[in-house]
Parts: C-alpha cells; structure tokens; sequence
C-alpha cells in the first residue's frame, strides 16, 4: 500500500470486447494503454479490474486510488430515461461492475478520477442524469478535439491547473442534472458540464476529457498526490 512507501496501487476499471492479438481472435479485457503509461508516469502502480466479478468496497479496498475509464455509453435505463436512437448499445456488465467500484470509491474515501464515461457513471450514481447526444464535442470518429475549458474559481480543480484548461475530449454524451453532491467545476464554451468533484471527499473529480491522451496532464499526479497525503 502506498503507506510503506511504495508506488500506490492505482486500479483501473477495463471492459470487455471481441479483440485480435497474436494468432488470437477471443473476448478480452481491454484498455487504452494510455491510461497505464498516465498512472506509471504520475508514480502510481495500475492495477486492472475487468467487469467480472462483484466489486464491493471490501473487493476494492486493496487499492490506493480508482480511476473509471472511458468508454461507451451508460445505459440511460440506470438513468430513468428513455433511449435516444443515438445512445450505443447497452454493456450490462460493464454497467454493473463500474457502478459497484464508484460506489466503493465513495464509501471507502478511495481517491477516484473518473474519465469521460467515467464522469457519467459516478454522475448516475450520485442520481443525476444525462444528456444522450452533445455536438461538437466527438467531430471525428478515434480523434480527440481539443476545447478550452473555464474552471470555477477556489475549485479543487482550480487547484491544479489554474483558470483555464485546454483539454482533449472525445464524448457525445454528457451530464444534465448533476448528482447530490456534486458541484460543476469546468465548463465548455458551449456551456456543457466538462468537470465535476465532490467536496466531501478528499479527491473525486470527475472529467468528460481525456487526460490519459496527454503527455502535460496534471490530474493523474493530482490523484496519486491525493493518495500520498492521506496515507
């Protein structure tokens, strides 16, 4: 654990799909290595959870820290809504699964950053909602579009980067009504909801942009930070 000093365990929620690798055509778990090449630079040890097995506060507790990864779309029925023919097929276990590790990160205190899908998970969680489709914000198909983004003043946020932030982002989806708690601390300039965190706990920030995909991010080391001061 990272209170003996070693790099802190940093798990981080996979997902499950049909992939190609070797002489191999099989289901797997599967991640962006970008996440693991943010937590190894940040000083963080990554650990990954695939959607297999009941991910209660007592399976998590191994952990330092949590990050929820990006990914499809929530399935709006945890939401209470309707599917948008936009809205991508619904994962059930994926669904599940990162569900349960948001709610361990908020019982345990677990340091959490939660990315893009992420974002949205921990939001429905915390009883908001979202909005099924957004413009402008996923232009092209596997390339991410940077925005610049406002920060709230005296934010844990802010605290990190400053005033503003250019960010990459890659979403179609986004947060409508924000989850108890929950206070709204980046905006686009469009006014869509690109960051969120919750006071109450020592670090949960929530983000619709993708800071793996940058080399200058500053939230990966924030959360390792985050995990190194409380232990």
């Amino acid at each position: 654990m990272a209170s003996n000093g070693s790099e802190p365990l940093i798990g981080i929620s996979t997902y499950l799909q049909r992939a190609r690798f070797g002489v191999w055509d099989a289901e797997a778990a599967v991640l962006h290595r970008t996440y693991l090449d943010a937590v190894v630079r940040a000083g963080g040890r990554p650990v990954l959870l695939p959607p297999v097995v009941d991910w209660t506060a007592r399976a998590a507790g191994f952990l330092d820290g949590l990050v929820l990864a990006g990914g499809a779309d929530v399935d709006p029925a945890r939401y209470g809504a309707a599917r948008d023919p936009r809205t991508g097929p619904p994962d059930p276990e994926r669904d599940e699964a990162e569900t349960a590790l948001a709610r361990a990160a908020l019982e345990l205190d677990l340091p959490l950053l939660a990315v893009c899908r992420g974002a949205q998970v921990l939001n429905v969680v915390l009883g908001g909602t979202l909005r099924q489709h957004v413009g402008g914000h996923n232009v092209t198909p596997a390339v991410y579009e940077p925005v610049d983004l406002a920060v709230a003043p005296g934010s844990a946020l802010a605290g990190i980067v400053g005033p503003s932030l250019s960010v990459l982002c890659h979403h179609h989806q986004a947060l409508d009504r924000v989850g108890a708690g929950l206070e709204v601390v980046a905006t686009a300039p469009d006014g869509t909801v690109e960051a969120v965190e919750l006071p109450a706990l020592r670090f949960a920030l929530g983000v619709q942009s993708h800071p793996e995909a940058d080399r200058e991010d500053r939230l990966f080391a924030a959360l390792v930070d985050a995990v190194r001061k409380g232990a």
